[in-house]
């Protein structure tokens, strides 16, 4: 299915069920933050290379980045680079 032209809808799957939890129980990321969480595992089992989110309390912030990555690689997932748009922009082209 195509949201926008170009634009594909990532379908929840069996692993992007399970590892929402993995980032909870591993407090990767707070129980309160449980559809970041699910926000993240979509992008990974999807193979998603960046994730970009204005979300620097659950997401993309220096203390939870590297225990989000983990957990993924520990469920055997690639984890995106998750960071701001801002992080992504290169500096150069500007």
């Amino acid at each position: 299915m195509v949201a926008a032209e170009g634009i594909e809808i990532l379908n929840a799957t069996k692993e992007a069920e399970i590892l929402p939890v993995a980032l909870l129980k591993a407090a990767a990321m707070p129980a309160k933050a449980a559809i970041d969480a699910a926000h993240v595992a979509l992008a990974t089992v999807h193979g998603i290379d960046y994730l970009l989110t204005w979300n620097c309390t659950h997401i993309a912030n220096a203390v939870t980045r590297p225990l989000i990555e983990a957990v993924c690689r520990g469920n055997g997932f690639q984890p995106p680079v998750i960071c701001t748009p801002e992080e992504l922009v290169d500096q150069e082209a500007i």
